[in-house]
């Protein structure tokens, strides 16, 4: 029996600014940012880069108490006010969801601006992580005037909530 793969969304960088991009969705291309590093082959922690490459979208996170819940097929977990990411590289739950408060660094999901209010998680450096190869790979919602990200893809709201929409399990992003 064969399984039938979700068609992938392709992240493309913009001509002449390494920090935007563009996003193939079904209804047509949409705006993005990307790291303040550009696409990177070589990612790595702290480098503002996104990575380059073909990753699985583990799951979807949302913020319960301030967004509606997304219409999705993927994996779909509300974030809990403690929820947090690890992205220190000397942690054992590097590049893994944590609670909070936590004695290594951890970078909390529930943000005081909207950014993680909606979160596709990318499967990034989670299977056989690699210290200080990144953590925390996200497409997420953009900062006003799509400012550069730390390191994901970021789309406004609106382009966000079609992204999920497309998402099935198998669904993948391609950052090219």
């Amino acid at each position: 029996m064969t399984v039938k793969r979700s068609r992938p969304i392709v992240v493309r960088r913009a001509p002449g600014n390494p920090s935007q991009a563009r996003v193939q969705l079904a209804h047509g291309v949409v705006r993005a940012a990307l790291g303040r590093g550009g696409v990177r082959a070589l990612k790595r922690e702290g480098d503002g880069g996104t990575p380059r490459g073909r990753f699985p979208v583990r799951a979807v996170l949302y913020r319960h108490d301030r967004t509606m819940r997304p219409r999705t097929a993927a994996p779909l977990r509300a974030i809990a006010p403690n929820d947090g990411w690890c992205d220190d590289p000397n942690d054992a739950n590097y590049n893994r969801l944590v609670r909070l408060p936590r004695g290594r660094s951890a970078e909390g999901l529930a943000r005081a601006d909207e950014l993680y209010d909606l979160v596709a998680v990318l499967g990034y450096n989670d299977r056989r992580r690699a210290r200080g190869r990144g953590s925390a790979i996200f497409v997420h919602l953009a900062r006003a005037g799509f400012r550069p990200t730390e390191g994901c893809v970021g789309l406004n709201r609106r382009d966000m909530l079609r992204l999920v929409a497309e998402l099935r399990r198998g669904t993948d992003i391609i950052i090219a």
